[in-house]
């Protein structure tokens, strides 16, 4: 290994950086325990901090004692646990990203006048539960150029399209493609659902791969947007690893690398990406840089209702982390 290259932009995103602050400005606010529905985010290093701040994750709605306080995951859910948690009494924040809620909304509105929806994405991811939960007896899931080919719809009615916001670019604009090509009705929204971190993380590796032997990316096996930085790489012929943190790199053969780039999924904090750099470092690699533009992105979304900006004693858990690679 002689040098590493940074990937710019990275990691934490506007949407998973509003939800984890909601969890820690509830926790100031109210004090613990504050439950948690699902992983808040795809990232178990940032699961773990909560907990030990105060945070209870617990797999539905029904698990929260009665009168309790409940923040539900940036991923979005369907309906029914909201109405659950009200027939409970529970005090409901909700920290779904925006960008899952314009999905939702599509989805809703595609459903009331009329439409059969195509789904694009991963079944069984928790995003894609609650989207498909919007209009489950009109929603159809598909993942795959694959399916899409062979999917069968009506010859006649409305067709809609919508998509996870964490797929990869160029394997939905195929699908996409594949179902206009069939379906030449069938519509879909003005502005693409992919969000732009994971939009922007994936065009960041590729224009690394022609400098770079090797990719890993920081980021837990449960997120889907980095496992579509993995993949992004091996489509361009570049092979990749993803990595919770630096102490996987121990069972990954990189001696024979010249060049090790380096990216966070849009769910991982700065501070994991900054300690893989200094295993680097402990291990001889001196030459350490950024590729790509490090500016902000320049998204930012508000705090649900009755919350502000989580004090700067929380900036741990946070995307900031301190120093640079």
């Amino acid at each position: 290994m002689k040098r590493v290259l940074v990937a710019a932009p990275r990691g934490f995103c506007a949407g998973v950086d509003r939800a984890v602050e909601t969890v820690l400005r509830a926790l100031d606010i109210y004090g613990p325990p504050v439950y948690v529905r699902k992983h808040i985010v795809h990232n178990l290093q940032v699961v773990d901090d909560l907990e030990a701040r105060g945070a209870v994750f617990v797999d539905s709605e029904n698990d929260v004692p009665e009168e309790g306080r409940l923040v539900l995951a940036a991923h979005g859910v369907e309906p029914g646990v909201h109405r659950r948690a009200a027939a409970r009494g529970l005090t409901t924040i909700d920290a779904t990203c925006p960008l899952v809620q314009k999905v939702h909304a599509e989805v809703q509105r595609y459903a009331a006048a009329g439409y059969r929806i195509v789904l694009i994405g991963h079944e069984g991811h928790d995003e894609v539960i609650g989207t498909a939960g919007q209009a489950p007896d009109a929603v159809v899931i598909v993942a795959t150029a694959e399916q899409a080919r062979s999917i069968e719809l009506p010859d006649t009615g409305k067709l809609a399209y919508a998509t996870q916001t964490t797929l990869s670019v160029d394997e939905t604009a195929e699908i996409i493609a594949i179902l206009r090509a069939r379906f030449p009705a069938i519509v879909g929204p003005r502005k693409d659902d992919i969000c732009y971190a994971t939009t922007n993380r994936q065009r960041a590796v590729k224009q690394m791969l022609r400098e770079i032997d090797v990719l890993l990316v920081v980021g837990s096996q449960e997120s889907s947007n980095s496992r579509r930085l993995v993949e992004t790489a091996q489509a361009g012929g570049v092979p990749a690893h993803l990595i919770e943190d630096e102490t996987d790199l121990d069972e990954i053969e990189l001696a024979s690398f010249g060049t090790v780039g380096l990216t966070a999924g849009a769910s991982t904090p700065e501070w994991i990406v900054l300690s893989v750099c200094e295993w680097f470092r402990a291990h001889g690699v001196t030459d350490i840089s950024v590729f790509g533009d490090e500016k902000a992105e320049g998204v930012f979304f508000r705090l649900p209702a009755g919350l502000a900006r989580v004090p700067e004693a929380f900036a741990g858990v946070r995307a900031a982390g301190g120093g640079s690679p």
